[in-house]
C-alpha cells in the first residue's frame, strides 16, 4: 500500500515537474541542459507511471509482451540517468568542454541501453505475477534475469555515483541559496539510489548463496521511491525556492508595515502631512494599497518625518523629568528613551507643542543616527513602536503629562 502511493506521488510529481518546465523549454528550444533535464522529469514520470499495479498489465495486453513494463521502466531509468549526467555537466563544467564531456556520457549509457534491451529480450523476465515487485522477486531466482538485472543495477550504480560527485562540485560553486539546497536534496536522493542498488544486489546475490532477501524488499523499494522523489524535488527547487523566499520577505514587510502602524498612526494624528497616501479606513489599512515592501519603506520614512517634526517641542531637561518621574532609563536614543519622547510631545496640547516648536530651532536632545541598513532601520523601529506600547498602556499616560507639569507651569 505505502509503495503504491510512493510510486503514484513520484509519477504524479514527475510529470507535473515536466509539464511545469515545458513551457521554458519551448522558449529556449536551444538550451541543451533545459532539454535534459525535461527529459529527466518525462522519464522520472513514465517510469513509476507504467509499473504502477493499476495500468501495468493493461499495457502489457496493449503491447502484447508479458512485463513489458518492466523493461520500459528500467530504459526510462537509464535515460534519466544519462540525462542527469548532462545536466551536471552542462551547470558544473567550462562550457567549452561541456559538450564533449556531455557526449562522452551519453554514448555510455546509450551503448549501456541498448545492451540492456537486447539482453532484455533474450532473458526477460521468467515469471509473471500481479505486483511489479513480486515479478522481479521471482524472476532473479533465474540465472539469467538474475545476470541482467545485475548489469542494470550496475549501470544505475554508476549513475548515481556520477550524479553524487557532480553534484556536491557543483554544490561547492554554486552561488545561489535555493540552488545550494536543490543539489543538496539531488545528492540525498542519489545517495538512497545507491541504497536500493546495493539492497537490490544482496537480494539477487541471496538467491545464488541460498540466502532469503526478501525482508530486505521494502528498504530497496522505499528507498528507491523516496531517492527518485528527493531528485525530482532538488532539480526543481531552483525554480521555485525563490518563491519562497519572495513570500517569506512580503510576509515579514507585511508583519512590520502592521507593528508599525500604533506608532504611526499617532505621528499622523499629530502631523498629518507626513502621510504620502493618507489612510482612507482602518479596514483598508489592513493590507496596504501597493506592495508591502514599498509601504513599509513609506512607513518607515513618514515615521521619522514625525519625530523630526516633533523634537523641537521637547527639551533634553523635560525627557528627563519624565523618564525620572516613570522611573525609567534617562537615555533618549534608546528604543524607550524614542518612544517616551513621542509620549511626552503627545501628552501636550497641540497648541502648546506649535508654540513650543516655534521658540525653538533645534531640540537638545542627542539624536541616534539612522541605520545605513534599511532592515537594521525597521528592526529598531519595530522596538520603539513596541515601547511606544507600554507606554500606552492604562495608567502610563496620565504619568508622562503630570511628568511635564513643572515645564508647563513655568513656561
Amino acid at each position: 500500500m505505502i509503495y503504491t502511493i510512493l510510486a503514484w506521488v513520484c509519477a504524479g510529481v514527475g510529470l507535473a515537474a515536466f509539464a511545469y518546465r515545458l513551457p521554458d523549454l519551448l522558449r529556449r528550444r536551444h538550451d541543451i541542459a533545459l532539454w535534459a533535464l525535461c527529459t529527466y522529469f518525462l522519464c522520472s514520470g513514465i517510469s513509476f507511471l507504467v509499473d504502477l499495479d493499476l495500468l501495468r498489465l493493461h499495457i502489457s495486453a496493449f503491447f502484447g509482451l508479458p512485463n513489458i513494463t518492466s523493461l520500459i521502466t528500467q530504459v526510462a531509468v537509464v535515460v534519466l540517468t544519462a540525462a542527469q549526467q548532462v545536466v551536471l555537466v552542462y551547470w558544473s563544467a567550462p562550457p567549452d568542454r561541456a559538450p564533449r564531456m556531455a557526449r562522452r556520457r551519453v554514448a555510455f549509457f546509450g551503448a549501456a541501453l541498448g545492451v540492456l534491451i537486447v539482453a532484455s529480450f533474450v532473458v526477460g523476465p521468467v515469471a509473471r505475477s500481479e505486483t511489479a515487485t513480486s515479478t522481479i522477486l521471482l524472476s532473479i531466482q533465474h540465472r539469467g534475469y538474475a545476470l541482467y538485472m545485475t548489469f542494470y543495477l550496475l549501470i544505475c550504480a554508476i549513475g548515481q555515483f556520477e550524479t553524487v560527485r557532480l553534484s556536491l562540485r557543483f554544490t561547492a560553486m554554486a552561488n545561489r541559496q535555493w540552488l545550494k539546497v536543490g543539489m543538496r536534496t539531488v545528492t540525498v536522493g542519489a545517495t538512497l539510489i545507491l541504497v536500493y542498488c546495493v539492497t537490490r544486489g544482496i537480494q539477487i546475490a541471496g538467491t545464488r548463496l541460498d540466502y532469503d532477501a526478501a525482508a530486505l524488499d521494502p528498504i530497496q523499494w522505499t528507498c528507491g521511491s523516496v531517492g527518485a522523489l528527493l531528485q525530482i524535488v532538488g532539480w526543481t527547487i531552483p525554480s521555485w525556492g525563490i518563491h519562497i523566499t519572495r513570500a517569506r520577505g512580503w510576509l515579514r514587510s507585511y508583519r512590520s508595515y502592521r507593528r508599525l502602524r500604533p506608532l504611526w498612526w499617532a505621528l499622523y494624528q499629530a502631523s498629518p502631512d507626513i502621510a504620502l497616501d493618507p489612510p482612507r479606513s482602518w479596514a483598508r489599512d489592513l493590507i496596504p494599497p501597493r506592495d508591502p515592501h514599498y509601504s513599509l519603506y513609506r512607513r518607515v520614512i513618514e515615521i521619522r518625518d514625525g519625530q523630526l517634526m516633533l523634537r523641537t517641542s521637547l527639551s533634553l531637561a523635560d525627557f528627563t523629568r519624565v523618564a525620572r518621574s516613570l522611573d525609567l532609563p534617562e537615555d533618549p536614543t534608546s528604543p524607550l528613551g524614542e518612544a517616551l519622547q513621542v509620549r511626552a510631545v503627545l501628552g501636550r496640547p497641540p497648541e502648546e507643542r506649535v508654540a513650543r516648536a516655534e521658540q525653538a530651532d533645534t531640540s537638545d536632545i542627542p539624536e541616534r543616527p539612522p541605520y545605513e541598513d534599511f532592515r537594521d532601520e525597521v528592526d529598531w523601529l519595530t522596538e520603539v513602536a513596541s515601547s511606544f506600547d507600554a507606554l500606552g498602556a492604562r495608567g502610563r499616560a496620565g504619568r508622562i503629562e503630570a511628568g511635564l507639569l513643572p515645564t508647563r507651569s513655568g513656561s
